[in-house]
């Protein structure tokens, strides 16, 4: 898992790229709380474009970003997921909380 990012007039894209399971999950939230920490963003974006496999690992990590961001009453959403995580995120009931473009 590769997590990449960019910040633009306080929008916080964060990309990531490769497997979501579990190890992954785990270093993807600490790399997205810290880049969120450091920027302090108005908007999170998460980026899933380039996860190439997801389990219930990626819950974790759109929920714990979404918390981050209520904290600071900075928005949230996720853009690009696979069809594949969509259905994850879907029989989870995630997309009642949170925001997919």
């Amino acid at each position: 898992m590769t997590v990449s990012f960019s910040e633009d007039h306080g929008k916080l894209s964060v990309e990531l790229f490769g497997e979501l399971g579990h190890h992954e999950a785990i270093d993807a939230m600490e790399n997205i709380a810290a880049l969120y920490d450091c920027l302090k963003p108005d908007k999170l974006v998460l980026d899933m474009g380039g996860v190439s496999f997801m389990d219930s690992s990626g819950i974790a990590v759109v929920m714990q970003s979404k918390r981050i961001c209520d904290r600071d009453s900075a928005a949230f959403q996720v853009s690009n997921a696979s069809n594949q995580a969509l259905k994850v995120f879907c029989a989870a009931g995630i997309t009642k909380y949170v925001s997919f473009i």
